[in-house]
């Protein structure tokens, strides 16, 4: 069990690192776009399927893209499988759909309490 927190706890500072790194990047790329010619922008909504298990992991990968310049997570599927994601600027889905799972996703999972309940039948509020 304590080897488990452990993981968790190095997990969640790879995480925190790894949004910092985002949060910098992306700050970096809005701030070109508003600088530069708008009309190129490509805005999008996109929905971005999720292997999360928990409200919890669900919430988290909401707030962490939610707290990255140019993006806002708007909703997530009453199934709790898709959370759809505003985009300020895109070249297409699955580029986005990846960066959030390789970004974001699979280090929310790797925080994820081992056995946890499947947060796909709960009813409760989410994002």
């Amino acid at each position: 069990m304590m080897i488990s927190l452990a993981k968790r706890l190095l997990a969640f500072a790879v995480l925190c690192g790894v949004f910092l790194v985002e949060l910098v990047k992306a700050s970096v790329d809005v701030a070109i776009a508003v600088f530069s010619d708008t009309t190129r922008l490509r805005p999008a909504i996109v929905a971005v399927p999720l292997d999360l298990k928990t409200d919890m992991g669900i919430a988290t990968l909401a707030n962490l893209v939610s707290l990255t310049p140019g993006t806002t997570s708007m909703h997530v599927s009453d199934d709790r499988r898709t959370l759809y994601v505003h985009v300020l600027d895109r070249d297409s889905d699955e580029e986005v759909i990846r960066g959030i799972k390789d970004t974001f996703e699979t280090r929310v999972r790797a925080v994820e309490p081992a056995g946890s309940d499947d947060a796909r039948g709960n009813k409760g509020a989410v994002a």
